[in-house]
């Protein structure tokens, strides 16, 4: 296991230091370069893939006397390496899950400001990711390995405001194309390309509508949906997607679901549709994306539903950190979807970047300040809470993949296309 984790480590910085399309190399003392691209909102719509610069994210457990915490370190080619650093302000920050962000849950802007605390704690992190920023503009790519299981929300990381390099501040998935993996993601992009093959729970077949463009294969059994990944169809898939129940607990992994099947059931299948195709997953599912530490079965590790289809061949996978069963959260998740197909040449990692930019450039748009929970009446300031509410589901959806991966839909047949399974249990 320590081998496994030194080849991953240097693979990890052998990612950070590869010369990419864009990048510059490190310039002589004295030089000066020209201003920097300004990053935000504005530049994220263009369609072509990006000029890509990596820098990479490491964040392992440590302890603090009987404490869970962890540390990090990073790597971005013409910034000096960020030192592996933990301390005070790296417990394990159970208050900060967007595994929170839901109606009902913590108020919205109370969370959004633990969120905030937390992000101040990470100020060297920050300042460093920073200097990324200022060196390669919006050429910038985060790619993130976090093996610590504590739902470290990375995409709402808050990265201050630099003025003087015209850097504007905000969270970090709104302004920079950010991906996750885990241990044994591929180091090349994808572009799966072909249908959708899609799972609807009975009271989620509104999803369908999302693909009604598109060639669609629809399964509504999840026997039936689950045998059909391990049999190559006749056409290629380019997207799977599941719009269902989860559920989660940290203790249980039994209790790991995804439309009422067990994470065992997941995992001793082969679905070599995605190990032949590298079909993007998609999964609309609460909890879809959380992590469970376990070694119940004798191999210490981190178990989830993104661990599994990233192990059986996923091109990628956008998942959830939180709940997703409210009115506003499935809206959040048809413009994800939205987003991400509209264009083919986009990379998944930018079209997320997109929609998290644009929903927090109209929360600024209304005023930045995030509220307190009460008016000046005394009375729940609802309208405003539900603001923030839009502001966490948006950054509550995460990415595991290469940051250039893409996804290419093919459109629907002309004649009608009969759905491809007539158990409609």
């Amino acid at each position: 296991m320590a081998e496994d984790r030194l080849r991953l480590i240097r693979g990890l910085v052998a990612s950070a230091a590869q010369v990419l399309p864009g990048q510059r190399g490190r310039l002589p003392e004295g030089v000066r370069t020209a201003a920097p691209r300004r990053l935000g909102p504005a530049p994220v719509h263009a369609g072509r893939a990006p000029d890509a610069a990596h820098a990479t994210i490491l964040v392992q457990r440590d302890s603090k006397g009987r404490r869970d915490a962890f540390g990090v370190k990073a790597w971005c080619r013409g910034v000096d390496t960020f030192p592996y650093t933990t301390g005070a302000g790296f417990l394990r920050p159970f208050d900060i899950s967007l595994g929170h962000a839901r109606r009902g849950g913590t108020a919205p802007s109370e969370l959004f400001k633990s969120i905030e605390r937390w992000s101040g704690y990470q100020r060297l992190l920050t300042e460093w990711i920073n200097r990324c920023r200022r060196a390669h503009g919006d050429a910038l790519q985060i790619v993130i390995l976090d093996e610590t299981g504590f739902d470290l929300p990375w995409e709402a990381l808050i990265l201050p405001a630099a003025p003087e390099n015209e850097l504007p501040g905000g969270p970090l998935g709104a302004l920079v194309d950010l991906a996750r993996w885990l241990a044994r993601f591929p180091i090349r992009p994808v572009a799966p390309s072909g249908a959708v093959v899609g799972f609807f729970h009975r009271d989620m077949g509104g999803d369908q509508e999302f693909f009604q463009e598109y060639e669609h294969r629809p399964y509504f059994g999840i026997e039936t949906f689950l045998r059909s990944l391990d049999d190559l169809p006749a056409k290629p898939t380019g997207l799977v997607y599941m719009g269902c129940h989860g559920t989660f607990d940290h203790e249980n992994l039994g209790k790991l679901t995804l439309a009422d099947a067990t994470w065992a059931d997941y995992q001793r299948l082969d679905m070599r549709v995605l190990r032949e195709e590298q079909a993007l997953v998609c999964l609309n599912a609460c909890h879809s994306g959380r992590l469970v530490d376990y070694d119940g079965d004798g191999l210490e590790g981190l178990r989830g539903f993104t661990q599994v289809f990233l192990e059986k061949g996923a091109g990628g996978c956008i998942v959830s950190a939180g709940e997703v069963g409210d009115t506003e959260a499935r809206i959040m998740i048809r413009r994800i979807v939205d987003t991400v197909t509209e264009d083919p040449d986009r990379p998944v990692a930018r079209a997320l970047r997109t929609f998290r930019a644009d929903v927090h450039a109209t929360f600024a748009a209304g005023g930045s300040d995030v509220p307190m929970m009460v008016r000046d009446d005394g009375l729940f300031d609802a309208e405003r809470q539900a603001n923030v509410l839009r502001v966490l589901y948006s950054l509550m959806f995460q990415y595991y993949g290469h940051p250039l991966s893409t996804v290419r839909l093919t459109g629907r047949p002309s004649k009608n296309v009969v759905g491809a399974e007539a158990d409609a249990s």
